[in-house]
């Protein structure tokens, strides 16, 4: 049986580019970056390569990338320093944010501050203006994910930052998905602090960054050593870091590259699904999306028997975010958008890499209707519907 894997968005396959590095590393770098000796020094070497190699692929200097365990500790601590070094009790994000990020929000809603959670429109898409008219006195902090973890859309980023800019105000922005996936330069950016993460773009888990840009002051998050310039505690993870910044170094030789053959194979994936199967609808922007995500709803049916289904054929897909994959509930992000409780439930995200090949593509599109027409015939709302539009009411 084929084994074909479209849940990218979860988690990535690791390159054997960036596993040859972190055995290497294990074998012989495994030092502790912060000791005096002669092997911490190499360790310490090690550590400032892999952030300059880091900070050149997004287009940062090397002291505004600070590592992290991932995308989600990135997004506590940009938060957490909004809360400590600015004055006010305002902040703003969306309503289609990761997880990571809501709950980071709600707590601090515990702690006294209020956050404006914004609407977004029918694409999961919000506006600079937007954001402008919902900005107070006090406001502290905007965050906005860059690209959508399960419906792939993509914020004018930039637009929303110069907002933030003119009134000076810090701007986060979660771009753990786009990283890789969308040019990035820092150094010409609005943005004053991104998270991102070494396992979206084939290289380890719990290993990744904030940039943090150098106008803007740091807060301790977790508290120990004097890594990370004072404001990170915890022995470095060197091998993981090492794997880490050989996966930026790989994404960075052809970026232009993977995402044009990404766009194409996401694009002949949603075509060939929607002419082949009706009542069915794609999530997100058509185009203002990330390269390699495929969100669709199927009415009638439910999400979680078309993946039981595609897993028996060998194909990996998920319903959306990894986060929440044991909740009952309906996407958010799903609801964000308009969709009733009965579509939301019946939407199936595929999300491509580099590992994907066109004839995986053409393998679903074999797969993936008959599977749905299985399940429609199977269902009682389907067949309902189908009455009514024979007449039979």
């Amino acid at each position: 049986m084929k084994r074909i894997y479209l849940d990218n968005s979860a988690t990535t396959q690791l390159k054997p580019e960036v596993l040859d590095v972190m055995i290497e590393a294990l074998k012989n770098h495994n030092f502790n970056a912060a000791s005096a000796h002669s092997y911490g020094q190499e360790g310490k070497l090690d550590l400032a390569k892999a952030r300059e190699t880091i900070a050149n692929f997004v287009g940062a200097e090397p002291r505004e990338i600070y590592f992290t365990s991932g995308g989600t500790e990135s997004d506590n601590w940009a938060v957490h320093i909004a809360k400590k070094t600015k004055k006010g009790k305002h902040m703003i994000t969306t309503t289609v944010e990761h997880h990571a990020m809501l709950h980071t929000m709600e707590e601090a809603q515990k702690e006294g501050y209020d956050v404006t959670f914004l609407p977004v429109d029918e694409y999961g898409l919000v506006t600079a203006k937007q954001v402008e008219e919902a900005l107070r006195e006090d406001t502290i902090l905007i965050s906005i994910l860059y690209g959508n973890n399960e419906i792939g859309t993509v914020m004018p980023i930039e637009e929303i930052g110069a907002v933030a800019k003119a009134h000076n105000i810090l701007f986060h922005t979660d771009a753990v998905q786009a990283v890789g996936n969308v040019p990035l330069d820092l150094s010409n950016s609005t943005i004053d602090m991104m998270s991102f993460s070494a396992h979206k773009i084939y290289g380890p888990k719990g290993i990744g960054s904030l940039f943090i840009r150098k106008t803007v002051r740091p807060y301790a998050f977790i508290h120990g050593g004097a890594q990370e310039r004072g404001y990170r505690g915890g022995t470095d993870n060197l091998p993981s870091i090492m794997g880490f910044a050989k996966a930026c170094e790989l994404a960075g030789e052809n970026l232009a590259g993977h995402i044009s053959r990404l766009t194409t194979l996401r694009d002949k994936l949603i075509h060939g699904i929607l002419e082949r199967v009706p009542h069915c609808k794609l999530n997100g922007h058509p185009t203002k999306r990330l390269p390699g995500n495929v969100n669709i709803s199927f009415e009638f049916i439910e999400g979680e028997s078309i993946l039981l289904m595609l897993d028996m054929t060998g194909i990996a897909a998920s319903s959306g975010s990894a986060c929440t994959s044991g909740s009952l509930d309906p996407s958010h992000v799903l609801m964000g958008i308009g969709l009733s409780h009965e579509i939301a439930h019946g939407s199936l995200r595929m999300t491509l890499g580099d590992f994907t090949r066109e004839e995986d593509i053409d393998y679903v599109l074999e797969k993936l209707p008959p599977i749905i027409q299985r399940l429609r015939e199977m269902s009682p709302l389907y067949e309902e519907e189908m009455r009514k539009q024979n007449g039979n009411v």
